[in-house]
């Protein structure tokens, strides 16, 4: 799977992380920045990782920041993206199965990284349920 991944100076060490973890299973990574602690704008790395979610150059994304909320925001806006933001094991599983998310976003201060690479697994494994959940993605899309 292509994924995209960024962050802002809050997400920064947990998007390296998850960097290193997502090639680990296989999977080809690009990076769409922040790279080093330097304060930052978290809407100008969560929108070019959308972007490439939008344009399907890549299969999904993954955002984080301080709270997760921001990075969300940021990725929801752009057209066709539908990002999910992720708190435990069973959103993780429902962001794909009911709503078809194709990015997730975090929040790396308020999450142990153990559980967020979790989540990730998560988010990636699952497929969408499809079925009374096509209509309200529809919906959405609409």
């Amino acid at each position: 799977m292509r994924i995209s991944i960024g962050s802002d100076h809050g997400g920064y060490l947990y998007k390296e992380e998850l960097v290193s973890y997502l090639k680990e299973l296989g999977h080809e990574v690009i990076d769409c920045g922040t790279d080093s602690l330097d304060s930052c704008d978290y809407p100008d790395f969560a929108y070019e990782c959308a972007k490439l979610v939008s344009e399907n150059k890549v299969d999904r994304g993954i955002v984080v920041c301080t709270s997760g909320e921001g990075v969300c925001i940021t990725a929801n806006k752009v057209k066709g993206v539908r990002c999910g933001l992720c708190y435990n094991d069973e959103v993780s599983k429902l962001t794909r199965l009911h709503n078809d998310c194709n990015m997730i976003a975090f929040g790396a201060k308020f999450f142990p990284l153990e559980d967020i690479k979790r989540w990730v697994k998560n988010f990636l494994e699952t497929e969408f349920e499809g079925g009374r959940h096509q209509t309200r993605v529809n919906k959405i899309e609409r």
